[in-house]
C-alpha cells in the first residue's frame, strides 16, 4: 500500500536536495574568488597604459591613492 509510490517520491527529494546542494556549492566557490579582484592602483595603471588619462593626472590619482 505505500511501497513504491512513497520510495519514489523520497528518492525525488533526495535529488532534489543533492542537486541544490551542488549548485550553491559551486555559487559560492566561484562568486568567493578574491583573487580576481583588482585594487585601485592597479587600474590605475592600467589605464595609464591605455592611454587614457595622460602622466600628469595618473601621478595626481596615484598621489590621492597613497594618502
Amino acid at each position: 500500500m505505500f511501497g513504491y509510490h512513497d520510495g519514489f517520491g523520497m528518492m525525488g527529494f533526495g535529488w532534489f536536495f543533492l542537486i541544490l546542494i551542488v549548485f550553491l556549492l559551486f555559487y559560492f566557490l566561484n562568486n568567493n574568488n578574491t583573487t580576481n579582484k583588482k585594487s585601485a592602483r592597479d587600474i590605475l595603471d592600467e589605464r595609464y597604459a591605455k592611454g587614457e588619462i595622460d602622466s600628469e593626472e595618473y601621478n595626481e590619482k596615484k598621489k590621492n591613492l597613497d594618502d
